[in-house]
């Protein structure tokens, strides 16, 4: 199976010992595992093809290298040809803003894509974890950080707006305002223990192995489960934050007059009678 996983900026392991679960590797060390357009293209794949494989139950997403989870977008590269270029051109405005709009809704749909993917999905971060690092994880289901985390929403320091989820996505994630306000107007860091406050994070741990360690743990705790269950709880929540309750209530007797009819039921329940371990099929 790791055969047909094979990318150029994201290293895609099943880890032994942790059945039905991927563990996907920002590749990019040497440049603080910084993003430019062919790894968010890339990322969009990688998560796409996980939703679709029935191998996979849950996934994490984690950074190589000691010094960073990701320093966010890769500015210089940016700057020498992605859409913060310099643009000393004599294109009408309009059509220039058609053709940066549409750069920017493809950059969206990459980092939806971990959000979008029907496997859950937790994130390990570590070391500096900036900018575009708070759009991958507001976008994923789970955070996990280690002690040395620095957090920052950093496009202010940069002259734009985040863009790609942050804005749209940690109000939802964090329930002070007036916090997610503070630190995208201001960009300053924030380290584990005020991440672990607000609720950015769930659980902060010593170091980059351990936090990698327990969230391979928790993934594998998820996969044991009915993916039919996991995947429709994933796909209920995220529909519900963003509609009313009534909305979300109808959406799910909707999903569920589908799901209820799955064998895994029946199974589970058999499962906790008989006080054995239930093993169910893959989706």
């Amino acid at each position: 199976m790791a055969s047909s996983y094979s990318f150029k900026y994201f290293n895609v392991r099943f880890p032994e010992h942790h059945p039905y679960v991927a563990h996907v590797e920002i590749n990019r060390a040497e440049k603080m595992n910084a993003f430019f357009e062919a790894m968010w293209l890339e990322l969009r794949q990688v998560f796409n093809q996980l939703s679709e494989d029935s191998s996979v139950r849950a996934i994490v997403l984690s950074g190589a290298g000691e010094k960073a989870f990701t320093a966010g977008l890769d500015v210089k590269a940016a700057s020498q040809g992605g859409a913060l270029a310099d643009g000393q051109s004599t294109v009408d405005p309009a059509r220039k803003a058609v053709h940066l709009r549409r750069h920017v809704l493809e950059f969206q749909d990459c980092i939806t894509s971990v959000e979008r993917c029907e496997k859950p999905v937790i994130v390990a971060m570590h070391g500096f974890a900036l900018g575009l690092a708070i759009d991958l994880s507001t976008a994923a289901d789970v955070r996990l950080c280690s002690k040395d985390v620095r957090f920052a929403v950093k496009e202010v320091d940069i002259g734009l707006a985040a863009d790609i989820g942050t804005l749209s996505r940690l109000p939802k994630v964090v329930g002070s305002s007036s916090w997610v306000k503070e630190v995208a107007l201001s960009a300053r860091i924030f380290g584990a223990d005020e991440a672990l406050r607000v609720g950015f994070v769930s659980a902060v741990y010593e170091n980059r192995t351990e936090t990698i360690s327990a969230a391979l743990k928790l993934a594998t705790l998820i996969a044991s489960k009915s993916p039919v269950a996991v995947q429709g709880t994933k796909e209920i929540l995220n529909w519900s934050r963003d509609h009313s309750v009534q909305d979300g209530l109808r959406y799910t007797g909707v999903w569920n007059s589908a799901a209820l009819q799955t064998a895994d039921v029946s199974a589970a329940l058999l499962s906790g009678l008989q006080k054995r371990t239930p093993t169910f099929e893959k989706l």
